[in-house]
């Protein structure tokens, strides 16, 4: 039994634009939009949500199965995976692609401007959880990916009986309301931001409340305002962990996944799983660049509990691991 994660694989190219983007928005002109923004620093770093998440789940101990189709220039990503631990025996290699591409840029306030490119991402939905021998997952994390791909997880997962988390987050806006209500019932969780919730429920013309019904558990971040976790009949609001420094957003949701599941996996009860979750979005929005941030298992709990308060189960988060190290 084991975690399998489909998404996105991906180079992040990462800048800074010392200004603010709001201050460069004409409302009365948007739909003749032509902007330009300096930007002060760019970096290259090794991305995309699956990877992402997985390298944060790593971190604990676990040893989730990233299921991605990556380019031909893979190969010093693929050596890094290895050197972290990661498993890289599904993550499919197209010839003649590039591996997708992420082009973000952040202004003072975290505002982000994005544009993404497929390159071999575009031919995920040539590949099937059962093609590839992974239909005894204990679970599958649907992230953004390749949209006819995501589609045919969900439906492949439902067919199959296998518990799925659904995150369209980015994708949000090439699906389209049908594919949003065919895909996203069924699903055990289903996560997104405050934006994304409100684009769900415009999309697909659902109510919170019907959208609760067709799903387990939905997860919503708040940014700077922590998450609400809807599990069930119970509502729980988890706060944000405090930062040493804020220096990049991007990978922080990332992060909060990969720690959520993490947790969840664990046996962590919803509450717990949400701080430690919170947590690990600080330790990534501290660090500049998707996997940059670090930890040991005496170092998160000592935070932990500097943050919430004591938390004696955070033994079992960690695996094999030990918390004295």
């Amino acid at each position: 039994m084991s975690i399998v994660i489909t998404g996105s694989v991906a180079y992040d190219y990462l800048m800074f634009y010392p200004g603010l983007y709001r201050e460069q928005i004409l409302p009365d002109r948007l739909d003749k939009i032509s902007l330009s923004f300096l930007a002060e620093s760019m970096r290259k770093e090794r991305g995309g949500v699956a990877a992402n998440i997985a390298y944060t789940m790593k971190l604990f101990g676990a040893d989730p199965i990233v299921f991605a189709t990556v380019g031909q220039d893979f190969g010093d990503y693929r050596r890094w995976m290895e050197e972290k631990g990661l498993r890289t025996d599904h993550v499919v290699e197209i010839p003649d692609e590039f591996t997708a591409s992420f082009f973000v840029g952040s202004d003072q306030e975290h505002n982000q401007i994005a544009i993404f490119y497929t390159g071999a991402m575009a031919h995920a939905r040539n590949y099937s959880l059962a093609s590839r021998g992974l239909t005894d997952a204990q679970v599958v994390l649907i992230s953004p990916n390749d949209p006819g791909a995501m589609l045919s997880y969900a439906q492949e997962c439902r067919r199959l009986g296998i518990p799925y988390a659904y995150d369209p987050s980015q994708q949000i806006a090439r699906l389209s309301g049908d594919d949003l209500t065919e895909s996203i019932p069924g699903a055990t969780y289903l996560l997104c931001n405050e934006y994304e919730l409100a684009m769900i429920l415009s999309k697909t013309g659902w109510t919170l409340d019907q959208l609760r019904e067709n799903v387990t558990v939905l997860i919503n971040t708040l940014g700077k305002d922590g998450s609400r976790l809807y599990v069930g009949e119970q509502t729980i609001d988890v706060p944000p962990a405090r930062l040493n420094k804020s220096v990049d957003p991007t990978g922080a949701g990332d992060a909060y996944r990969g720690g959520l599941f993490a947790a969840v996996l664990a046996g962590l009860p919803w509450d717990v799983a949400g701080r430690v979750a919170a947590l690990c979005g600080a330790y990534a929005l501290e660090q500049r660049g998707t996997t940059s941030h670090y930890f040991t298992p005496a170092e998160f709990a000592e935070r932990y509990t500097a943050n919430f308060g004591e938390e004696p189960r955070l033994k079992n988060l960690f695996g094999k691991l030990e918390l004295a190290k």
